[in-house]
């Protein structure tokens, strides 16, 4: 996308358009991507390469995740948006079924290069002599945002559901779902069963991505019900973490013996009732602001390849590592959290976000599939391709794609044939 596409889209812009639902998705992009960046406590010591992340060698971190765990903003958002497209589809006539393949081509397409990619990658490397170990590692760190993609097309799939309900019954349907999720998590946490837990991706996203209805029904109109909302998300936040077992870091820990994020807690689900209320409280504020061509023209800028940006961030950071390390761990000598390595972060966040617009210039035109003008596939193969898509992207999320036996390859094709076989995604032009 050139500058004249997004001038001509700014021009575009019509007054009806909530601007800041478009400004808090690209905002909370930025931090998921600076945040990984900055979390990453790589070194090179004495010649020997040691990965780390801030967050498990400095306490004093744990309550900044209150801050830069934004994954809740996404689904807020997500709410908002799906719950528009859904009802334009459904004012339109156009059935579930084809309303689902369009959400998956959006949000499916751009993530095949990036599987396709990491299992070249991973089988020449692996074939050169590169340790399983090593292989896995960087997969599984590359790969770390297909755990977000599959919990979103999760609540996507279940949004005129979710809608239906939240028209028939409102905010019960929240406190119901954060109440169910407080029953998942007891399960969980008394059996010691991390999978007892992963309802929860959708039980606790989906009371936050309900919160986005209320946005758009007007059901959070005044800075009072939006201050009340995040104070209810703050005092919720607060005594799970203060009475019961859930540890302050909103970001999941290594070895730690219970996280928020993995699986998600319903602690997440309050939390985004408070960043929830909070940024709405701003929402005035901000459309003074996006009225002004320069945040608007960046806000479009961010939004246009947004998912590549989410899905090859990380990738980059990946590359940027092994590339240093066949230059002898160049850039990587530095202590973590040393005077000298916070006074280098600019400069890394630099060479990343190089790297990581270059890959969204080779793989951003995936984001922009072409307009599908088949009829509407039968609902069962839409949910399928759904269902098939999500376990493969989770499995991926958890193993990466290389283990002690080699290279599985067929653990990136799973969501890929989920996608292309059901016919959910017919072109890549």
């Amino acid at each position: 996308m050139d500058l004249r596409d997004v001038d001509a889209l700014a021009a575009a812009t019509p007054d009806s358009r909530n601007r800041v639902v478009d400004f808090l998705r690209a905002f909370a992009i930025l931090v998921v991507a600076f945040g990984h960046w900055t979390a990453a406590a790589v070194v090179v010591r004495d010649g020997t390469f040691e990965g780390d992340q801030i967050l498990n060698l400095a306490s004093w971190t744990h309550p900044l995740t209150w801050v830069i765990q934004v994954m809740p903003v996404f689904f807020l958002v997500g709410g908002y948006a799906n719950a528009l497209s859904w009802r334009s589809a459904r004012a339109r006539g156009e059935p579930y079924a084809g309303w689902l393949r369009s959400r998956l081509r959006r949000l499916g397409t751009p993530v095949v290069p990036l599987l396709l990619t990491w299992l070249v990658i991973a089988s020449i490397a692996y074939a050169a002599g590169v340790p399983g170990g090593t292989l896995r590692t960087a997969s599984q760190v590359a790969l770390v945002p297909t755990w977000f993609l599959a919990a979103y097309v999760m609540v996507v799939a279940l949004a005129p559901a979710a809608l239906a309900l939240w028209e028939r019954a409102g905010w019960w349907a929240v406190v119901g779902l954060l109440a169910l999720g407080g029953l998942v998590d007891w399960v969980s946490i008394a059996s010691g069963s991390d999978l007892a837990g992963f309802p929860n991706y959708v039980i606790v996203f989906g009371a936050v991505h309900m919160i986005g209805f209320a946005w758009l029904d007007g059901r959070l109109h005044g800075i009072r019900k939006r201050l009340l909302l995040a104070g209810i998300g703050a005092l919720g936040t607060v005594l799970l973490v203060w009475l019961g077992p859930y540890p302050v870091s909103m970001v999941g820990l290594d070895n730690a013996t219970l996280n928020n994020s993995f699986p998600t807690r319903v602690t997440l689900g309050f939390l985004g009732l408070l960043q929830g209320g909070l940024l709405l409280a701003l929402e005035p504020a901000l459309a003074r602001w996006l009225r002004r061509p320069r945040p608007w023209r960046f806000t479009i800028t961010v939004n246009a390849r947004i998912m590549t940006l989410y899905l090859w961030h990380l990738t980059a950071m990946v590359l940027v590592i092994g590339v240093s390390l066949l230059l002898g761990g160049l850039g990587l000598h530095r202590e973590p959290l040393s005077a000298s390595w916070w006074w280098t972060r600019p400069l890394w966040w630099a060479v990343l976000a190089a790297v990581t617009v270059a890959l969204i210039a080779v793989f951003g035109r995936f984001e922009t599939p072409v307009r599908d003008e088949r009829p509407a596939p039968p609902a069962w193969l839409a949910v399928l391709a759904c269902a098939t898509m999500c376990a493969g992207l989770g499995v991926m999320a958890m193993f990466g794609i290389v283990d002690g036996g080699g290279v599985n390859w067929w653990w990136p094709l799973v969501p890929i044939a989920g996608l292309v076989l059901t016919g959910m995604i017919d072109t890549f032009k």
